[in-house]
């Protein structure tokens, strides 16, 4: 593998690319490097290759014509890479698809960034190592070289090093021990010590798979799991941050098709679902507000038949689910009975499916800024029925959640779709 570095600071790289594993397969021909300085390509007495940006604003930019020259001087270029922390993340997957070719070209940009244009005249991908602005490309072509050198046959001597690394396959690595067996009281685990393999080998998967759940959850989406795996997931203790999440379905105030405010009918099915999805994700509750006596009635015989009544005996899941439902007149009675029952008023977040704002402002809510709102306080989110929240709904919210498929010119998703989609974004529960 040969890594073509362009940087305007070529001396960043003389000591890491000589130390340790690096070094020796330098020597071993395993890999090499060679240096590109777009000064050298500068077209003035200076050697300028920055610029003030066009449009204002602070600091400079790399220059075009400088870049493109050096880039074009290289025989054998590969395929090319920009650190940026604004790409998408660099990851194994990408550094094996990168081991497989025989050169490849890390571009280290320096000031403010690289003239946009370079990307339309060169075939340039972009790779992030994290969501941190450092002042140089030069630390992140670091990170890559080493992650796509250590997948060169030789370089890391046993192969299968490579096999057994945190993401290889798709899970976070099983922790590592050495000698002495026990150290200021704290012993090596007894079942690397027994000299049974299988034993060895269930223990470590169970490790990552612990870590995994713990640290980086999402990751258990894409990686390859079997039912063993998922009944070992399913037993470990996990925080569940839907238990601080309620939802309020609110049939008053709402706008009606005439876009003036009223009251909507109960829905049999809407309440159904949102129970389950409110169930399925460990929520605190789901409430269901209409000021109307005979409404009212209409649930309390729903509630009746399936949590104490002949439904409840047939589907017990079914009575699980709509166990959490209660009904409140009102909004603020919603507000009031999750006060009383943790302790704490709850942050109130409307839902439309328009940027439409309230009378009185109000913040504009991401999902991940609702779900950190979880850690420290609990969360009621109104979900308007008829043709969403009336105006007088929205001006009593603490903030309102910015509309779901607000790219589509079509949004009008039925409330328990909408719900759905809500608590799974919230939440981001991968698990």
């Amino acid at each position: 593998m040969h890594f073509n570095i362009v940087t305007l600071f070529p001396e960043f790289f003389a000591s890491p690319l000589d130390a340790a594993l690096m070094g020796r397969a330098r020597e071993a021909g395993l890999v090499s490097f060679s240096f590109y300085n777009p000064r050298d390509h500068a077209l003035d007495k200076h050697r300028s290759v920055d610029d003030r940006p066009y449009g204002g604003g602070p600091g400079m930019v790399m220059m075009l014509e400088p870049l493109l020259r050096c880039l074009r001087s290289i025989e054998k270029p590969g395929r090319i890479l920009v650190p940026s922390p604004g790409a998408r993340p660099f990851t194994q997957s990408r550094a094996r698809e990168l081991a497989a070719g025989e050169s490849m070209t890390i571009v280290c940009g320096r000031y403010e960034g690289v003239d946009a244009r370079l990307g339309e005249l060169a075939a340039l991908e972009y790779a992030s190592v994290g969501e941190a602005v450092v002042n140089g490309g030069e630390a992140a072509a670091l990170m890559i070289m080493e992650a796509v050198a250590r997948l060169v046959p030789g370089f890391m001597g046993k192969e299968e090093s490579g096999d057994e690394e945190s993401f290889s396959q798709g899970l976070l690595e099983y922790p590592h021990y050495t000698r002495p067996d026990l150290f200021e009281d704290v012993p090596v685990p007894d079942v690397l010590r027994c000299g049974d393999h299988a034993k060895t080998a269930a223990w470590r998967r169970e490790r990552s798979l612990e870590a995994t759940l713990r640290l980086r959850p999402e990751l258990l989406e894409e990686a390859e799991l079997d039912e063993g795996d998922a009944d070992f997931l399913r037993a470990l203790p996990r925080e569940r941050p839907g238990r601080n999440l309620y939802l309020c379905l609110v049939h008053y105030p709402v706008l009606l098709k005439t876009k003036n405010p009223g009251a909507s009918s109960l829905t049999n099915l809407d309440i159904h679902d949102i129970a389950r999805s409110s169930c399925g994700y460990g929520l605190g509750g789901l409430y269901v507000s209409t000021p109307l006596p005979d409404q009212a009635q209409i649930l309390r015989e729903i509630l009746r038949y399936w949590v104490h009544g002949a439904g409840a005996a047939s589907n017990p899941d079914r009575a699980r689910a709509l166990s959490l439902v209660r009904h409140v007149p009102e909004i603020a009675d919603a507000v009031a009975d999750i006060e009383k029952r943790t302790g704490q008023r709850p942050l109130v977040l409307g839902s439309s499916a328009q940027w439409r704002r309230p009378p009185a402002y109000t913040p504009m809510y991401t999902p991940k800024k609702a779900r950190e709102a979880l850690a420290a306080s609990p969360v009621l989110l109104l979900l308007g029925t008829s043709h969403g929240l009336a105006p007088e709904a929205l001006a009593a919210c603490d903030g309102q959640l910015r509309p779901l498929r607000f790219l589509d010119a079509y949004r009008h998703l039925s409330v328990r779709t909408a719900a759905a989609a809500y608590i799974d974004r919230i939440l981001n529960d991968f698990y």
